[in-house]
C-alpha cells in the first residue's frame, strides 16, 4: 500500500476537503485526488462521500482512518529511532505551541535552537494548547509547548518549564479598579471577558470560583490573550491574564484569589523523541 496515498487520506479526512489537504501537503488538488482514487481502487471501496462539494468519510473510511493514523505514527517513530542512531541532529521537528507562548516565552529558545542546530527543519504550528495536546496524542506533533492541563491522558507526559502568575485585571477607567479589595461574590457581578469554557485557562478560574462560576457575566469570549488584554483596556470588563501581559493600561484587582498556570512540554510516553526534539528540550531546560 502506497504510504503517500495513506498520508493524503489522513489529511483529506482531517480537513474534510481535498483543496485544504493539498495546501497542507504542498501539493496540487488533482494530485491529491489521484492518490485517493488509487487508494480506493486498491482497496476496492470508496473512502469518501463527495456530495455537493461536501467531503465526508464513508463507513469504510471511518473504519480505516484510526488504523492508518496508527501506521503513520509507527513509521515516523521508526524513522526517528533509526535517525537517532547516527547521533546527528538533523531532519524535521514538528512541534506546536500556543500564540501567547510563541510570542512571549519561546523566542529565546527558538533563536538558540536555530543557531545550535541549523540542519533541523523546524515545522512550528500555532494552535490552542488543548488542540496541541490532542495532536501529540494522535502523533501529528512530536511535542507541544503549551499550557498544561490539570490531568493529562495516560499516554502523554508533561514537563513544567515556566509558571505564569495569573491576575484579575481591569481598566484604570473602570469602577472596579477603585474598589480596593473585593469579595468574589461582588467580582462576578461585574462584566468580564474570558477564554472559552473548553480552555485550560478558563478551567483555572472556573475551579477557583466554584459555584459562583454560574454567575459570571461573560460579555466577550476569545482564546487569544492579547485580544483579551485589548478588550480589558477598552473597558469591556475584567479578565484573567498572566504577568507577561501586564502594563500601565491594566490595573490588578485585589481579590482573595491566588492563581497560576503551568506552561511546559508535552510528549508521548510510548514514542521515540528525535535528536532534534531532545535538543529543543535541552534548550528549554537551560533557559527556564
Amino acid at each position: 500500500m502506497d504510504l503517500p496515498a495513506l498520508i493524503a487520506f489522513i489529511e483529506v479526512a482531517r480537513y474534510q476537503s481535498f483543496s485544504l489537504a493539498a495546501e497542507a501537503l504542498f501539493m496540487s488538488q488533482p494530485a491529491i485526488s489521484k492518490r485517493i482514487s488509487a487508494l480506493e481502487l486498491e482497496l476496492g471501496t470508496t473512502l469518501f462521500n463527495r456530495i455537493n462539494r461536501q467531503v465526508t468519510l464513508t463507513e469504510a473510511g471511518r473504519a480505516l482512518l484510526p488504523r492508518v493514523q496508527a501506521l503513520r505514527t509507527e513509521l515516523e517513530d521508526i524513522r526517528r529511532l533509526a535517525s537517532n542512531l547516527s547521533g546527528d541532529v538533523q531532519g524535521k521537528l514538528t512541534m506546536g505551541t500556543s500564540h501567547h507562548i510563541g510570542l512571549h516565552r519561546l523566542p529565546p529558545a527558538l533563536s538558540a535552537f536555530n543557531q545550535r542546530y541549523p540542519a533541523v527543519q523546524l515545522d512550528l504550528r500555532f494552535v490552542a494548547s488543548e488542540q496541541a495536546c490532542q495532536a501529540v496524542e494522535r502523533g501529528e506533533l512530536e511535542l507541544a509547548i503549551a499550557t498544561l492541563p490539570n490531568q493529562l491522558p495516560e499516554q502523554l507526559q508533561a514537563q513544567v518549564i515556566w509558571t505564569d502568575q495569573l491576575h484579575i485585571v481591569t481598566s484604570p477607567n473602570q469602577p472596579l479598579s477603585r474598589l480596593g479589595r473585593i469579595a468574589l461574590e461582588a467580582l462576578v457581578q461585574h462584566r468580564c471577558v474570558l477564554p472559552s469554557k473548553d480552555t485550560y485557562t478558563y478551567q483555572i478560574i472556573s475551579q477557583a470560583l466554584g459555584k459562583l462560576e454560574n454567575q459570571l457575566a461573560v460579555y466577550v469570549s476569545t482564546n487569544y490573550l492579547e485580544t483579551l488584554k485589548m478588550l480589558v483596556s477598552a473597558g469591556f470588563g475584567w479578565s484573567l491574564l498572566p504577568d507577561t501581559l501586564l502594563d500601565e493600561k491594566l490595573v490588578i484587582v485585589d481579590t482573595p484569589l491566588q492563581l497560576q498556570r503551568e506552561l511546559g512540554v508535552i510528549t508521548h510516553r510510548k514514542r521515540t523523541l528525535s535528536n532534534a526534539a531532545r535538543g529543543m528540550l535541552g534548550i528549554l531546560e537551560e533557559l527556564s
